[in-house]
């Protein structure tokens, strides 16, 4: 099948779109749901608003690094790529999203109306709406979900609606530390990009750091054994940002970082 992939810049959205390549699958384009973008004001109020947009996490997409994407997928992958600035919020959080729990039945479910038009899951049903209209060859959309049912569901609610395949290759195929063992050997090269699991991961310390430095040291196992900690990542505690993987055509060069201690 040809297919778009949902990228994040992460490591999980790149393996899955090379498990599917590598399954016979063909890669047509990407697509990014880009962070909102923070209303600017003058006023005391709306600044305030703006620091709590700004400090907004969303339930579904990762937001760090969302700057490199274009350069990832345009030069590193070498296929097109669209995003759409995320406009929704995380406002149906339930474990499985019912797009249609007001609309009733439709004969044509890609043009029913969402129960919510401002949640975030309708943006990324506008986003692959967009792509499916430029690529109507596209029949499958990638992701990297691994452990979330919250996101997976949603992402299949969304497949559905605009008769798309799913292809979850990641979805609970074993134990994390043997997933990230395969990334790492199978050339997946990425860094930390944001940490959120303080006392192990501190980002002075450990944000820019390579996966496999932190992985063949045994610190996330460490880490595993103390705070029962998420090697994979799968409980938030940290984000990365892929630089090499073997379907790239050019590796992912930072000239500056600068580390953000909020």
């Amino acid at each position: 099948m040809k297919f778009v992939a949902l990228v994040s810049g992460g490591k999980d959205s790149f393996y899955s779109v090379l498990e599917a390549i590598r399954q016979g699958h063909e890669l047509v384009a990407c697509g990014h749901l880009a962070p909102r973008r923070p209303v600017r004001s003058s006023t005391v109020d709306s600044r305030a608003d703006e620091k709590e947009e700004e400090e907004e996490e969303s339930y579904m997409y990762q937001t760090a690094a969302s700057e490199t994407i274009p350069t990832l997928v345009e030069d590193c992958l070498g296929v097109p790529l669209f995003i759409r600035e995320c406009q929704g919020r995380s406002k149906d959080t339930s474990l499985v999203y019912d797009h249609a729990a007001t609309s009733g039945d439709s004969a044509n479910e890609e043009d029913a109306a969402p129960a919510d038009p401002d949640d975030e899951v309708e943006d990324l049903y506008l986003l692959l709406k967009s792509i499916k209209t430029a690529h109507p060859e596209i029949t499958a959309v990638t992701s990297g979900a691994i452990l979330s049912t919250y996101q997976r569901t949603r992402i299949e609610s969304v497949c559905s609606r605009l008769a798309l395949t799913p292809l979850s290759y990641l979805w609970r195929i074993g134990p994390q530390r043997s997933l990230l063992q395969c990334m790492l050997e199978d050339g997946i090269d990425a860094v930390l990009v944001k940490v959120a699991s303080p006392p192990g991961l501190i980002p002075q310390r450990h944000l820019n750091k390579t996966l496999a430095e932190l992985f063949y040291s045994g610190h996330f196992d460490r880490l595993k054994e103390r705070f029962d900690f998420h090697i994979c990542g799968e409980g938030g505690e940290y984000e990365t940002l892929v630089l090499d993987a073997p379907i790239f055509k050019k590796r992912l060069v930072l000239d500056e970082v600068q580390i953000i201690d909020t």
